[in-house]
C-alpha cells in the first residue's frame, strides 16, 4: 500500500507549528516534531530541507490560514481589527510564532510583504475616495490598525505568556476588544467635512 506523502507533510507541518510556537527555531527539536507527527525524522529533511526552511513553510502556512480566516475589509478597518483580535484570542500560538519569527528569522519571507502591499494599496484607494482618514501614509495607517489589533497580546498587564488572551475574564476580553475597535476607528475614520 503506497504511503500518502501529502498527509505525512501535513502532520509534520502541524507538529512543527506546535514545536516552533513553543520553542522557537533554536529550541525546536526535529526528533520531537517527527515523533509528534508519527513520521521518520529523515522525512523532514527530504520534504523541507532544514529546520529553518521548515520554519519558513510553517510560517507561510500560518499566515495564509490567518489571512483566509480574517478577510481584509478596507471599508471596515475597525471591524477588521476586531476580527484579528478575536482570531488571536482563539489562537494565541500565532502570536508566539510571530514573535519567534521576529527574534530568530526576521528576514523570513512568505506571503506577508505581498499581502501587506495589496492591503496598503486598498487603503490608498479608500483614502483617495475620502472613505478613510488621509493624515497618515497608507502603509502607516494599516500598520497602526494591525498594531491596535495585536497590542493586548504584547502588553504585560493581564497576559499569561502561555495563554495570552485565554486568561482574561469575559468582561476584560470585551473591554480589550472594544478598545481595539475604537482605536482603529479613531485612526481610520475620516474627519467630517466642514460646512
Amino acid at each position: 500500500m503506497p504511503r500518502d506523502s501529502s498527509a505525512t507533510k501535513a502532520r509534520l507541518l502541524d507538529a512543527a507549528f506546535t514545536e516552533f510556537a513553543a520553542y522557537g527555531i533554536a529550541g525546536a527539536r526535529v526528533d520531537r516534531i517527527a515523533e509528534a507527527a508519527a513520521a521518520n525524522k529523515r522525512l523532514i529533511y527530504a520534504y523541507f530541507g532544514n529546520k529553518e526552511q521548515l520554519f519558513d513553510e510553517v510560517l507561510q502556512r500560518a499566515m495564509t490560514a490567518g489571512a483566509e480566516s480574517v478577510p481584509f475589509d478596507v471599508e471596515d478597518l475597525p471591524g477588521y481589527a476586531g476580527a484579528i483580535f478575536d482570531h488571536l484570542v482563539a489562537r494565541p500560538d500565532l502570536m508566539r510564532l510571530r514573535l519567534w519569527k521576529l527574534l530568530e528569522r526576521p528576514t523570513a519571507t512568505g506571503l506577508e510583504p505581498d499581502a501587506f502591499r495589496r492591503k496598503a494599496a486598498e487603503v490608498a484607494d479608500a483614502q483617495r475616495r475620502g472613505e478613510v482618514a488621509q493624515e497618515m501614509e497608507p502603509a502607516d495607517l494599516l500598520t497602526m490598525v494591525l498594531a491596535a489589533a495585536q497590542a493586548w497580546f504584547w502588553a504585560a498587564e493581564g497576559v499569561d505568556a502561555e495563554e495570552a488572551g485565554q486568561s482574561w475574564s469575559p468582561q476584560r476580553l470585551a473591554l480589550h476588544r472594544a478598545a481595539v475597535v475604537e482605536a482603529a476607528r479613531r485612526i481610520s475614520e475620516p474627519e467630517p467635512a466642514v460646512e
